[in-house]
């Protein structure tokens, strides 16, 4: 029994099921259409809310494949940085052969559901589509894109994007483009925050860092910190739940003091490499999201 627990600890690790977190951006689309009077007909009922939570399984089952294979890839590079030579790859805690097997297993396991919703709805190939674009990008991640400074952050950022498309296109919802906007230069902020991170504590661990520079990367921080808070509030102002919900501009004030803690919080050496740690270690960040929510819910029930 103790034996079973600790694989399972150790594969958990492994596919990194912690992280899994980052891919409720899928839900995205659904939640803003609730309470979105023109599209309450796409959400009524738990149909919608199900769709989109099996996409976001989907796409947890296939960062997991890619977390797999990219420890694979990044092995001789992994045991000389100061946290992840302690991942199971790269502890040889799991044998690298395995790894690729079981990536491949739920590479597979997470393609099977936005291939059955096609066959079954081929309106929703949009869905499939995204999919497959996404998996072709970690693809070239894994194969080169993550060895070009900058161009890394991209291309993770945008897989956040194609997320949130999957999961407007799995139920058929309207999406605003200011919040697609906002979630790649959001993903941005927050990719460039644990490049910062790995610049001031394992510069020399991979080659990719060693062509970052510093500077730079607290001048995108700020840069991209900047544009999401005003792409957030162009979209309270100009979109149909701006329009319908003339108070929820106010919940930008949130969107913004969060950003500028997080950005505090990467200056002053805290390890933001990991936002889903970070989110639940911080008591400061923890009363800014629940003043977001609570702001959220005060400003769409004034507007009813």
């Amino acid at each position: 029994m103790a034996h079973a627990q600790k694989l399972i600890r150790l594969w958990a690790r492994a596919l990194r099921i912690d992280q899994w977190t980052k891919n409720g951006v899928v839900m995205l689309a659904w939640f803003f259409s609730v309470a979105d009077s023109s599209q309450r007909d796409i959400v009524r009922g738990w149909e919608s809310f199900f769709l989109a939570f099996a996409m976001a399984g989907a796409f947890s089952l296939l960062s997991s494949a890619f977390y797999l294979l990219n420890d694979v890839a990044d092995f001789e590079e992994d045991r000389r940085h100061p946290v992840k030579r302690h991942r199971p790859v790269a502890a040889r805690l799991v044998d690298r052969i395995l790894a690729v097997r079981v990536a491949l297993v739920l590479f597979a396991a997470g393609f099977a559901y936005p291939a059955l919703v096609v066959m079954v709805a081929p309106g929703r190939t949009l869905a499939f589509a995204t999919v497959l674009a996404y998996t072709v990008m970690q693809c070239l991640y894994t194969g080169f894109l993550k060895r070009i400074p900058y161009v890394d952050v991209v291309t993770l950022s945008l897989g956040f994007v194609l997320r949130a498309v999957a999961g407007a296109a799995i139920i058929t919802a309207y999406i605003s483009p200011w919040l697609l906007v906002c979630t790649f230069t959001l993903s941005l902020f927050l990719a460039l925050c644990k490049r910062k991170h790995e610049l001031d504590t394992a510069s020399l661990s991979r080659e990719v860092l060693r062509r970052y520079h510093r500077k730079t990367a607290i001048a995108g921080i700020w840069l991209t910190g900047a544009l999401s808070v005003a792409e957030y509030l162009a979209y309270c102002l100009t979109s149909k739940m701006g329009a319908r919900f003339e108070g929820l501009w106010v919940t930008s004030v949130f969107v913004a003091a969060g950003i500028l803690r997080y950005g505090y919080l990467s200056r002053q050496n805290v390890d933001t490499g990991r936002p889903e740690r970070v989110l639940l270690s911080d008591k400061f960040l923890w009363c800014i999201l629940s003043g977001y929510a609570l702001s959220s819910v005060v400003a769409v029930w004034v507007g009813l």
